[in-house]
């Protein structure tokens, strides 16, 4: 499948901790962040760049994001970017206020992974992507050694999601072919169904690396609800810490 283009985000927050974890996340998101500490500070940044989006909180110094928003909004070279607010304010006013100027979004802190990708996805994208997609190396049994399951054998998923997962394999299925699998995360053992969607061969995809990526047909919600703990572990695992007693 095709590259998508990576799209530039402008994080603006006073702490320096959140700006920290924020950016470090959407790096794995892969987006591209630029920071700032203040709207002074975002704005003198737009100067060289217009960023794809803006996620700002509306507490801070000087300019307010209530303010930031109406100058976005009011500028014939911003007032396109979508603006995302994700604060920690609480007030209903506030939100209306921005929802009427015109922000992409209106989102509380702390925020899950998934809700903030989906965010960023729906205000970017004409075909926004519904999960994340996590490179990871998961091991993957394909096939039951049933006659409508195929051979069983062991293989690698280099990504996965809540819908789905790329397996790299010497021997990809044609497209179509729905397949059982056993996917093995820690000491979890996930049973699902899939369809293969596309299928590559050594040289050929976007990485010239063969397999074949699955959509998943059938999969229980406490399975898929453990993918998706499974994706937040992998990408704040080593962050959390960083989310509480700001720095500033």
């Amino acid at each position: 499948m095709p590259d998508r283009e990576i799209r530039t985000i402008l994080l603006v927050d006073n702490s320096a901790s959140i700006l920290f974890y924020l950016a470090m996340l959407l790096r794995r998101l892969e987006y591209k962040v630029v920071t700032a500490r203040s709207c002074e500070d975002a704005l003198r940044v737009m100067e060289g760049i217009v960023p794809s989006i803006v996620l700002t909180e509306l507490a801070l110094p000087q300019m307010s994001g209530v303010q930031f928003l109406k100058h976005m909004k009011e500028s014939a070279r911003f007032k396109a970017v979508p603006v995302i607010i994700l604060t920690s304010e609480n007030d209903r006013g506030t939100k209306e206020t921005c929802t009427s100027m015109g922000c992409a979004a209106y989102l509380h802190k702390p925020v899950e992974p998934d809700v903030l990708y989906r965010t960023l996805q729906s205000v970017s994208e004409s075909m926004p992507r519904m999960n994340i997609r996590l490179k990871t190396s998961v091991k993957v049994i394909i096939g039951d050694d049933s006659m409508a399951g195929g051979a069983k054998r062991a293989e690698v998923a280099t990504a996965i999601s809540e819908g789905g997962l790329f397996v790299r394999t010497l021997y990809p299925q044609p497209s179509n072919t729905l397949t059982p699998l056993r996917i093995l995360i820690g000491d979890r053992e996930i049973r699902a169904t899939a369809v293969v969607l596309y299928s590559y061969a050594m040289g050929e995809g976007p990485f010239e690396e063969p397999g074949m990526g699955m959509k998943f047909t059938v999969i229980s919600n406490d399975d898929r609800s453990l993918i998706r703990k499974f994706i937040k572990e992998q990408l704040t695992g080593d962050l959390a810490h960083h989310e509480d007693g700001p720095v500033r």
